[in-house]
């Protein structure tokens, strides 16, 4: 049986259905048909899906960050009543973009998109519940409307007059808040169109050098949303740029290099050994010095933690509560419950440490919102000599200098759309799930090295952020809100880094005197409590025995 056929049969089926439902039924099988018959299987066979749909979970947390606000560009939210009021401007782009046509018909354009309906499709992951011929209208009026942007950044080229109607959403200057609107909905992963789509329409375009208008375009866009002020991987040729799928992931690749092997990493650690012999000597003095130093201090503390063990154990807290037990039945009348509510009060405090210590056990298990990445805050590393210098590149010139205790970070931009670029790049890089997720991995180190607006300051101070938002407070609450974006991931070379770091920072005296008396005394107190309160049930016990026997009577010599 032939699709024709097979359509016609199950069309017969549907009679006895609900009218708007036997419409709909039979739509489904139309087009079922129809693509299964028409459908080209190389048209999109070499092409990846690139343009994803954020996950509810992240919608959760910031929905703002992933969901455009101002115009949908693409097939994802076009159907969004709340954006419908841009379409007007969008036709008034494509009304101004069609007098560069060769053929002067907006039309034809539609027409050739049409014929690339399932190469276009197959970059999306969601299903476009569209028909081909408006998926092709969507495609060219949304691309006349991203033209008129790309010709600002461009520099080179002018394409149409700005509008008055729409001066408030272009800018040549960038000042204007609806432009910076736009242009953080630009960036979203949802709200991406393939780039070679921008190439077909430019090459129906009457212009001498279409690759290099879009190249440059292209281009001054990745600058302008690039967090990092220096830009290292940009293509160098034209046909490398256009590979990729669409602007968000151009932008993802001039961040992170599109391969990466072991000996070029991503996150490089720089550990320089002292060149001259003093400096070795120096050096081998220093470990000598701290070998001696934990050795003592693991004798100092040893006792302590074994009491604090024992202390924990059913049988010490039955040899403490002994005694009180043997005065408490040779004792008779008010002294004897004097001594029972003492031991009452003692067995109290037993059990209020252990529930004290059985919510802190519960706090300190990893959820998956308590998982930030351990190392020490700017501050704390400042503390400890650590100096914060600003690197010429990118992630890949983070690097720490040990002997110089010295840690690069690229300088990063913090302005109205960091926070929107950093969390679809985070998206991005976990939906394609590369080798070593780069973007992630620094999101967390910056979380873990910011805590508060002081250390904010101090990375703005040493050159590191540019911060272009009200308060130092504000770019401290928004790393800190990154940690709840994206699961903890593992970078290995990243990894090291914060283990040189870690290392170098445990090392000081200043940090080992303060990890003993937090592991030794203030992370003690609940047994000291514990003791103390036994110790003086005990005096107590005593001073009570003594005045039924009189004890010193019978101490005294005869």
């Amino acid at each position: 049986m032939d699709f024709p056929s097979l359509a016609r049969a199950i069309n017969s089926s549907f009679e006895d259905l609900n009218p708007l439902l036997r419409s709909y039924e039979r739509e489904w099988v139309l087009d079922t048909c129809r693509i299964l018959e028409e459908e080209d299987e190389e048209s999109g066979k070499h092409v990846p899906v690139s343009i994803f749909a954020v996950p509810k979970t992240l919608m959760y947390v910031k929905q703002e960050a992933y969901i455009p606000q101002i115009v949908a560009i693409g097939p994802y939210h076009q159907k969004r009543l709340d954006l419908y009021q841009m379409m007007r401007y969008k036709i008034s782009s494509a009304k101004r973009i069609q007098k560069l046509l060769k053929t002067c018909k907006f039309r034809e354009v539609v027409e050739h998109f049409h014929k690339l309906e399932h190469r276009i499709r197959a970059y999306y992951h969601k299903f476009i519940d569209y028909s081909g011929e408006t998926l092709a209208w969507t495609m060219a009026i949304d691309v006349s409307f991203l033209l008129e942007y790309l010709q600002i950044y461009a520099r080179t080229v002018t394409l149409t007059k700005i509008s008055y109607s729409m001066g408030h959403l272009l800018d040549h200057t960038g000042r204007k808040s609806g432009h910076q609107a736009v242009l953080r909905d630009m960036i979203m992963l949802e709200n991406q169109i393939p780039l070679f789509v921008l190439r077909e329409f430019l090459g129906l375009c009457q212009l001498e050098k279409p690759n290099e208008f879009l190249a440059e375009g292209l281009k001054g866009l990745c600058r302008e949303f690039s967090p990092f002020k220096f830009m290292d991987n940009f293509p160098s040729r034209e046909e490398e740029l256009f590979e990729r799928a669409h602007l968000l992931e151009l932008l993802y690749y001039t961040i992170v290099p599109a391969s990466i092997d072991e000996e070029t990493l991503v996150i490089k650690i720089e550990v320089h050994k002292a060149e001259k012999n003093d400096g070795e000597n120096e050096e081998s003095q220093k470990d000598s010095s701290n070998l001696v130093l934990n050795k003592l201090c693991n004798i100092m503390s040893a006792p302590i933690h074994y009491l604090k063990k024992a202390a924990a154990t059913k049988k010490f807290s039955v040899i403490l509560k002994l005694p009180c037990r043997i005065i408490k039945h040779i004792t008779k009348g008010s002294t004897a419950k004097i001594i029972e509510d003492l031991v009452d009060s003692a067995e109290e405090v037993a059990q209020e440490v252990e529930m004290v210590e059985n919510e802190d056990t519960l706090e300190n298990k990893d959820t998956p919102l308590n998982q930030e990445i351990q190392i020490p805050s700017v501050t704390e590393l400042k503390n400890v000599g650590i100096k914060f210098r600003p690197s010429k590149g990118g992630l890949n010139t983070i690097k720490f200098d040990k002997v110089a205790a010295t840690f690069d970070l690229p300088t990063i931009v913090m302005n109205e759309k960091s926070e929107v670029v950093m969390r679809n790049l985070v998206v991005f890089e976990a939906s394609v799930a590369p080798e070593i997720m780069a973007v992630s991995r620094y999101t967390e180190l910056m979380n873990g090295i910011i805590d508060t607006e002081e250390d904010v300051k101090l990375l703005r101070e040493a050159g590191i952020i540019l911060n272009h938002l009200k308060s130092d407070m504000e770019v401290a609450n928004l790393w800190n809100g990154m940690s709840k974006s994206v699961k903890s991931t593992k970078v290995p070379i990243l990894d090291d880094a914060i283990k040189s770091i870690n290392a170098y920072y445990s090392s000081q005296l200043k940090v080992k005197a303060g990890t003993i008396m937090k592991n030794y005394v203030f992370g003690s107190w609940k047994f000291l409590v514990f003791l103390g309160a036994n110790i003086f049930l005990l005096l107590t016990a005593l001073e009570a025995v003594c005045s039924v026997y009189n004890c010193k009577q019978s101490i005294s010599p005869s």
